[in-house]
């Protein structure tokens, strides 16, 4: 479909591409990776023509449409949501008022015989069937569909498009392209203003798509879910093989061996050739063997590899200082901005150590409830932080805190203490700042770049309790996987807000879930979750089909006990050993709080006048919070229940 032939790029004398070739076939699905900087975003403006090669030839067939959806692009404001997600139909629209336009003519026409009238007829049946083709009669529909999988309401789609934040209007572009159904997606970094839900709606999209697909994403569960094809940019050449990521990285690294084997042993032998070059150059008895020798190694091809710093693998956040067991204790916490409700009466209790996510679709209150914890907004109810509490708080906007006078060494040195300031050029490195990087000023930097070095410094400051607010947004592979490591070690407590699934597995053990205005709480890891709520997706479609029985629902749902295995039985086992602990420890402050209540009935049944009033309110506070504990109760109840079906079955 689409031919790269012999691609090169070189800006003031760096090759970023050296003779780079590959074919885009129909419906293939291209994972395209590589570091930060290696030419990804590049080369997808220079496959739409955006951006011209040094040399190489670009073959695009006449007939092929691509859509391309970049990092940035400029937007305006001056439609509606609906307004602006119909341009996409812009070929359906023109037809629709050229039929129009043709059938008044029809219609005013008088002499049926005439030339004029016969050719309109045949433009008509022609201009009918390309509407047709196009799905003229159900572009609403997809319309509709499209904007309500990626995350809109019916109620936002009169609203003006200036109202949408920056990522929602990422995500209008990203719908208008999906509308068009081009032959080819180019889509570079899709999934950073995405939330979870709208990423596997996304994901299951481009998984059935007629089309080809090239994805440029550092979302590991997204580029494994949609690509069977990886080309990966290093150093300015691509290694291209049929496999998803997870597979190409396992297939990199029993290469890798072999490549460093056959580097070692070049390396050996061009130093063993300069040796013996060096020792006879002034000996006529030996001019035409170093003669020889050194054209051999002007031919000779240099096999390269990768510089690999190993150095920073190991970065751990600063020790925490010790807290309460309560980190934060927070009830019936309820904001609006302005008439609108964004939370209302969440009741959430983190303790030291846990670390949890916050997940929802775009603002339905996560990074707002980050911010209620912050003390920077004001709202209702009551939130307490516990004894010695220090936070740690990383944001979109952290960035803007930097000094921008400072140089980027200079940034981490203020603040460095201790053996890291031995480290800091590694901990740079481990973040993408190489060379001379590291001097220049934060002023000239990007947003991206801004990002990771705020990232840095919050790692570097004594603090017991992380918010982390879309952490990985600017980061690479490898730098996700050092901030995953660094906060899996941390012993502090951590609030991440990410849609990042790979991210987030292994590394957080709660997930509360933002819908409707409330905060869920659900025990237990992110795919775990994810599981749950697939579960019980399938379970509301079977609840609608009249003659399905109950043990049908369940063996769709569930693997049976020996088709598990070791792992998912450890797994189950563990869960289930948790949650019976939860609901025991749940029990005693049921059997405490009735106590307390038995001893209040006692007072306030005595015929002595009660002179302290504030036991009343005692009174209905125990009352309340029994019947919480209560809910909590059942609710880990069924989790119990969940985890033992699951290894009975």
């Amino acid at each position: 479909m689409i031919s790269l032939d012999k691609i090169n790029l070189s800006f003031g004398g760096f090759e970023l591409f050296k003779e780079i070739s590959f074919l885009i076939n129909p419906k293939d699905r291209i994972g395209l990776i590589g570091k930060n900087g290696a030419g990804k975003t590049t080369l997808l403006k220079i496959i739409t023509k955006q951006e011209n090669p040094t040399s190489g030839v670009v073959g695009i067939p006449k007939d092929t449409t691509i859509g391309y959806l970049p990092q940035q692009m400029k937007t305006t404001d001056t439609r509606s949501l609906k307004e602006e997600a119909v341009l996409a139909f812009k070929e359906l629209i023109q037809l629709e008022k050229k039929i129009a336009q043709i059938n008044t003519e029809i219609a005013e026409s008088e002499d049926y015989h005439s030339d004029r009238y016969l050719n309109n007829l045949n433009v008509l049946t022609e201009l009918n069937e390309r509407y047709n083709l196009l799905g003229g009669d159900n572009y609403e529909a997809e319309l509709e569909k499209t904007l309500l999988g990626l995350g809109f309401e019916r109620t936002d789609f009169n609203r003006p498009t200036s109202e949408f934040s920056g990522g929602w209007r990422m995500r209008i572009e990203l719908a208008k392209i999906i509308l068009q159904k081009p032959d080819v997606f180019l889509l570079d970094e899709p999934t950073n203003h995405l939330d979870i839900e709208s990423i596997q709606w996304l994901e299951d999209f481009l998984k059935d798509y007629k089309g080809a697909v090239v994805l440029v994403s550092h979302d590991k569960a997204f580029l494994n879910a949609v690509c069977n094809r990886t080309i990966e940019i290093s150093l300015g050449k691509i290694i291209d093989q049929k496999m998803n990521y997870s597979k190409f990285i396992v297939w990199k690294q029993e290469q890798k061996e072999i490549h460093l084997a056959a580097y070692r042993n070049q390396q050996k032998m061009i130093e063993d050739t300069e040796k013996f070059i060096e020792r006879f150059r002034y000996k006529a008895t030996k001019a035409v063997q170093v003669q020889s020798r050194i054209k051999q190694l002007e031919k000779l091809d240099r096999i390269e590899i990768e510089e690999e710093d190993n150095a920073a693998l190991k970065l751990k956040f600063a020790p925490a200082p010790r807290s309460g067991k309560v980190v934060v204790l927070a009830k019936e916490i309820t904001k609006w901005y302005g008439n609108n409700l964004v939370l209302k009466d969440i009741d959430l209790t983190i303790e030291n150590g846990e670390k949890v996510a916050f997940i929802g679709r775009n603002g339905e209150g996560k990074t707002t409830l980050s911010r209620i914890i912050m003390n920077e907004l004001a709202h209702e109810g009551e939130l307490t932080l516990g004894h010695n509490v220090k936070i740690g708080y990383f944001a979109q906007n952290q960035a803007q805190l930097l000094n921008e006078n400072l140089t980027v060494f200079e940034t981490i040195d203020e603040i460095a203490v201790g053996e890291i300031r031995t480290k800091i050029r590694d901990v740079l490195a481990a973040f993408l700042f190489r060379g001379e990087d590291i001097d220049k000023k934060v002023k000239v930097l990007s947003g991206g770049e801004k990002s990771r070095l705020a990232m840095i410094r919050l790692m570097l400051e004594p603090v017991n309790f992380l918010i982390l607010d879309e952490p990985t947004n600017h980061l690479d592979m490898r730098s996700k996987e050092i901030l995953k490591n660094a906060l899996r070690n941390f012993d502090g407590t951590v609030v991440v807000v990410s849609h990042d699934r790979d991210f987030l597995d292994g590394l957080v053990s709660c997930v509360y879930e933002f819908r409707n205005k409330k905060a869920k709480q659900h025990l237990g890891g992110i795919f775990e979750f994810l599981e749950r709520k697939k579960i019980e997706s399938l379970k509301e479609l079977e609840i609608k089909k009249a003659n399905n029985s109950n043990r049908s629902k369940k063996q769709a749902n569930f693997v049976r006990a020996d088709e598990l295995t070791f792992e998912q039985r450890k797994e189950i086992s563990r869960n289930i050993s948790k949650f019976e602990k939860r609901v025991i420890k749940t029990e005693e402050e049921i059997a405490l709080l009735e106590n307390e209540i038995v001893k209040m009935d006692e007072i306030l049944s005595s015929t002595e006048k009660i002179e302290d009033t504030s036991v009343f309110h005692k009174y209905d506070q125990l009352k309340l919070e029994l019947d919480k504990t209560m809910e909590k109760w059942e609710e880990l109840h069924k989790k119990l229940e969940y985890w033992t079906t699951k290894k009975t079955w």
